[in-house]
């Protein structure tokens, strides 16, 4: 019951900023221009600072399992790749490719990681190193399937190798991989931010979660929604059940201790981050799907982690 509740305290006002959001824009207290503007910062400054104070403030070589390391990294490629082929395969609508993909393997391990593993096991435990591990593959990979699942049409060879060169590009200009690449270099070398500094990063970082969720609340379309439900809901299993149910066994199997399986837990079980809306929105992609999932993976997540979580201390795993 104590993890019910913790997974709900965690879910549910992420949920009601939502609402909030899209309360303000339907009494006309939130522009269009506004949301617009909000996303924009969101994916320019905010996510990127907070990626990087993330990154750079994690002690990843303190207790460094390569074992667990090879694990986060294989299999954040694994489920990108294999979530993005099923897609590509089964979605009749190509346009919605990038935002399910994305929607469908990327989970807020950055932003509900340590929160969660502190609840469990006591101590942050084995939740930075997995962010270090997992995290800039999961933002990797999402430019490079949202880059290529912009582009519509018909290609020849020549085109191709365009899409290829741009989507490079891409990769190396998009802010939130800069964020991350400039972090790492501070968490390998363990150095030490001044105060001034370090606090105007946690003053801007605090504000990518709150400010995203208004702007997913606000660009929020109901009937736009329904005609992504049926997606939605697909992405969101995947999410949630699918995943997890593929890749734990192999996490016991391979006898990770307690807290590694918690991280791992997060890794691949937790809600579809906040930022996949903003990338989605911001590379054109279809940002309604990536709205949707967002919400129905923050509102079933409370019930589905709890679940896992019954499932693993029951089995003697953590």
């Amino acid at each position: 019951m104590d993890n019910f509740i913790f997974s709900v305290n965690v879910t549910i006002p992420i949920f009601l900023v939502i609402l909030l959001g899209y309360i303000l824009r339907r009494i006309g207290f939130l522009t269009e221009g506004f949301v617009e503007t909000a996303n924009k910062y969101v994916f320019s400054v905010a996510l990127p600072v907070m990626l990087f104070k993330d990154i750079a403030t994690s002690e990843i070589l303190n207790d460094m399992d390569i074992k667990f390391v090879i694990y986060c990294m294989s299999v954040t490629i694994a489920m990108f790749i294999l979530v993005w082929i099923f897609a590509a395969i089964t979605l009749k609508d190509k346009t919605m490719v990038g935002a399910y993909a994305q929607g469908a393997a990327r989970g807020s391990a950055a932003i509900l990681g340590v929160a969660f593993v502190e609840n469990i096991c006591g101590n942050a435990g084995m939740a930075p190193l997995m962010i270090v591990s997992a995290v800039p593959f999961f933002n990797v990979l999402s430019v490079i399937i949202l880059t290529f699942s912009a582009n519509k049409g018909q290609d020849d060879f020549s085109e191709k190798g365009k899409r290829i060169k741009k989507a490079c590009i891409n990769i190396l200009k998009n802010p939130i991989i800069i964020g991350i690449f400039v972090g790492i270099p501070f968490a390998i070398l363990n150095i030490d931010i001044p105060e001034i500094p370090m606090r105007t990063i946690n003053y801007v970082a605090q504000t990518a979660t709150p400010i995203a969720l208004i702007a997913i609340g606000g660009g929020f379309d109901g009937k736009q929604a329904l005609t992504r439900l049926k997606p939605a809901l697909s992405a969101s299993f995947i999410k949630l059940v699918a995943l997890p149910a593929v890749f734990l066994p192999l996490a016991c199997y391979l006898e990770f201790k307690p807290s590694e399986i918690v991280a791992i837990l997060i890794m691949l079980a937790s809600p579809t981050t906040v930022s996949s809306y903003i990338m989605a929105k911001n590379m054109k992609n279809d940002g309604v799907l990536a709205s949707n999932i967002v919400v129905i993976t923050t509102l079933v997540s409370s019930v589905t982690l709890t679940a896992w979580i019954f499932i693993l201390r029951t089995l003697g795993y953590i």
